[in-house]
């Protein structure tokens, strides 16, 4: 980071006053909600202390979300030819941001926008905050909370810390930290997922602040099926990028127990060594060997 931004951020956490950030705001069809959004933030960024540019990535819409977008000549607005997808827009909104801290939300009306200085004055002592949507006023899918259950606890087991929100898309992080991972954040609603993944695993410091969460206005671009299964399999592949042993090492573990028992049986019962034992010996073997070497490989990369 540049000295003149570091002590941009150090004046501001002794003033009390909020860094210079971008907004980046992802849309696909969102005329329903877009110009409240709009109007909510601009009064909100007017009332803050310090620089502030709003980005508007406009995802391929097919409605009159482009023709309202018009109507605000001061806002930035990047358009998509076609729809790429929730995390690419975000990658066109980061790579335009002018300030070196960043907070995204959606413009479906479901967060609390009002609280982003707040986020952005956390995010001086934190690489990221994420609105965790934890607060008094929650208003969320019973459907939806139970396979989000199994991925947070998976999530947790994987990066070995507790997340209160796995995927909030209300959050403020710098921009040079999340432009390390752009080359592996997936381009769909699987971005807010992989960057908590990948900088909890690389030792970030990542910040949780209660806010609440609202009703959209307009109908939900999730599938809960196709997601949760999404979800599933990019956390696996999140895993095994940043935290192999945590993924192969159990795998290893089961097959040696598997081999472990074989052998005794081979040994007590049977009185001679099969061909089961020592495939699972051999599989065991293996797979505990390729845990070690995706380790050291994680270990002695230079990708962050």
């Amino acid at each position: 980071m540049p000295d003149s931004q570091r002590w941009g951020e150090v004046s501001a956490l002794v003033s009390g006053t909020c860094p210079d950030f971008s907004v980046v705001l992802p849309l696909y069809n969102e005329e329903k909600s877009i110009a409240a959004t709009l109007e909510h933030l601009q009064t909100i960024l007017k009332s803050v202390s310090c620089n502030s540019e709003i980005i508007v990535v406009d995802d391929g819409s097919t409605d009159h979300t482009g023709q309202i977008l018009q109507q605000y000549p001061t806002i930035q607005v990047i358009r998509h030819g076609i729809n790429r997808g929730y995390g690419a827009a975000l990658k066109t909104g980061i790579r335009y941001a002018k300030y070196s801290i960043i907070a995204i939300t959606d413009g479906d009306g479901t967060y609390p926008n009002e609280r982003l200085p707040d986020l952005v004055k956390l995010a001086i002592q934190a690489d990221m905050v994420v609105g965790a949507r934890i607060g008094a006023n929650v208003r969320y899918s019973r459907i939806r909370k139970i396979p989000k259950w199994f991925l947070v606890h998976f999530a947790q087991w994987v990066t070995k810390y507790r997340i209160p929100d796995l995927n909030s898309g209300m959050r403020v992080f710098r921009k040079n930290v999340v432009e390390r991972f752009l080359t592996i954040l997936p381009d769909t609603f699987s971005f807010t997922t992989t960057i908590t993944i990948a900088m909890l695993t690389n030792n970030y410091i990542v910040h949780y602040e209660p806010i609440d969460y609202y009703h959209r206005v307009g109908k939900s671009k999730i599938k809960p099926i196709r997601d949760t299964l999404g979800f599933i399999q990019l956390i696996l592949r999140m895993g095994v990028y940043f935290a192999p042993m945590r993924i192969f090492f159990p795998v290893a573990s089961l097959f040696f127990v598997g081999f472990l028992i074989s052998l005794f049986q081979d040994v007590f019962i049977r009185q001679d060594l099969t061909e089961s034992t020592l495939i699972l010996f051999v599989a065991a073997t293996q797979i505990g060997m390729f845990a070690l070497l995706a380790d050291m490989i994680d270990k002695r990369s230079n990708r962050i």
